[in-house]
């Protein structure tokens, strides 16, 4: 069972806060272990499983990054340790901003930049991600989340350094 249908909610790179609460809620007061406390030590197991399940789905949701992430490996585009190639002139943008800290520019211009980068690459893919079930997206749809979503990882981690 995946998290999406573990929440009964379609698979989509978005979803709704209000909707995953009530049923985030929901499931816990159905699973959580307290309430299996008189029931055989299968039953217990079970529970903790569920309540697990239910709390890594709900961590999962918490974040676009990791949501965008499980959706993408639900649908077979990402795999563990990947050597994605990101495009030549994402490269450049990010060869110009190495050299912008090299240069000694401050740590705002850079911010700056890079958050006008980050808008920039997630124009293309802004109305992919808000499709409300990805069923229906094409593989080339799915392709171009995964170039964001490895160049938004880029960004990230250039930022944090």
């Amino acid at each position: 069972m995946n998290y999406f249908e573990l929440f009964d909610i379609p698979v989509a790179f978005t979803v709704n806060k209000a909707e995953l609460t009530r049923t985030y809620v929901k499931l816990q007061k159905q699973y959580h272990p307290d309430f299996f406390g008189q029931e055989s030590d299968e039953a217990q197991e079970k529970a903790m499983e569920m309540s697990s399940l239910i709390n890594q789905a709900w961590k999962t949701f918490q974040t676009e990054d990791a949501t965008v992430k499980y959706v993408l490996q639900l649908h077979g585009m990402l795999e563990e340790e990947e050597k994605f190639a990101l495009p030549p002139a994402f490269l450049m943008e990010v060869m110009e901003l190495n050299e912008m800290r090299m240069d000694g520019a401050d740590a705002a211009s850079i911010k700056q930049r890079v958050d006008d980068l980050q808008a920039e690459i997630k124009t293309p893919v802004s109305g992919i991600l808000t499709s409300t079930d990805t069923a229906s997206l094409s593989e080339n749809a799915l392709q171009q989340v995964k170039t964001w979503y490895y160049q938004k990882k880029y960004l990230d981690r250039l930022l944090a350094e």
